[in-house]
């Protein structure tokens, strides 16, 4: 697959679209003449800008990050502009190149009963736990509510990025459908860094990689991202447009694991439309807990 069958390619696809997105304007350097072949940073304006030798650079672009010390990765972060995100992306391509990196524990397919019992107890809010390849794994009753159209998709496990990405209903159900594309994608790369011998991953990049031209497309971007609060602005089949603000938290206890939860303003429509979202619930038009993922 793609960026995740060889590390090397990875790395390498990783630090050039970053130099190449990167002007000598916008890093400070003067731009000397007017015939550059590149729109972007050159490798030795690179070295330069983190310290190392131009030599040293041009291997870490080749892919052999393994040995590179933190200080190193963290000038060359700088020198490229990285945001948080794709900071820690580096960090993570970084270990996964070392020698026999430590694999690391494939997220899980469901949730102990307490973290159930969490998710039920919040009664006013839609909230749900997902793992890193953004299975939908545990639920109250108002996320499979408001999620209802996702649920929907006769494919198993439940998944917010192949929905996205593969059932038509998704462009209405998503009112920033282009931004969900985009950040589904980016997330899914974040996992691939974090996690790249993951086999259900790798089987469902495959996958939206064989079926989606837009999600190659957004894949070979090398575009990473964080999934840590904001909105998202839905329209749902039964009680129409919703703008709700999430917030996202790893679960400490359950390594992989993200639970999130979707409020509105009191007072707001939205904050009414998910109290009718709570009314659809109570007549038992939808179920409450996620079905168990088969295979």
């Amino acid at each position: 697959m793609d960026g995740m069958g060889d590390m090397r390619a990875e790395v390498k696809e990783f630090l050039s679209t970053r130099r190449g997105r990167l002007t000598p304007e916008q890093a400070g350097l003067p731009a000397y003449g007017g015939n550059r072949r590149v729109s972007g940073l050159r490798r030795e304006e690179v070295a330069m800008l983190a310290g190392v030798s131009v030599d040293y650079y041009v291997r870490l672009e080749r892919g052999n990050l393994a040995g590179a010390s933190e200080s190193v990765l963290d000038s060359l972060a700088t020198a490229l502009q990285l945001d948080d995100a794709e900071r820690q992306h580096l960090f993570d391509l970084a270990r996964a190149a070392g020698p026999a990196p430590r694999r690391r524990r494939n997220p899980a397919n469901a949730v102990r009963p307490a973290v159930q019992q969490v998710l039920d107890a919040i009664a006013d809010a839609p909230a749900w736990v997902r793992n890193g390849r953004h299975d939908i794994i545990a639920t109250n009753a108002l996320g499979r509510a408001l999620y209802s159209p996702v649920f929907d998709d006769p494919h198993r496990p439940v998944n917010t990025t192949r929905f996205a990405y593969l059932n038509p209903a998704a462009r209405e159900f998503w009112r920033d459908y282009d931004q969900i594309l985009h950040d589904a994608a980016s997330m899914l790369r974040m996992e691939a860094g974090r996690n790249p011998h993951d086999p259900e991953l790798i089987r469902l990049v495959g996958e939206l990689s064989t079926s989606s031209e837009t999600f190659r497309e957004r894949w070979a971007s090398r575009d990473v991202k964080f999934h840590r609060s904001g909105m998202k602005r839905l329209h749902h089949p039964v009680v129409g447009d919703l703008d709700l603000q999430y917030e996202s938290m790893e679960l400490p206890s359950e390594p992989g694991l993200v639970l999130n939860v979707y409020t509105a303003p009191a007072g707001s429509p939205s904050a009414d439309g998910l109290r009718m979202l709570a009314s659809w619930v109570a007549t038992g038009a939808t179920t409450a807990r996620v079905e168990k993922p088969t295979g």
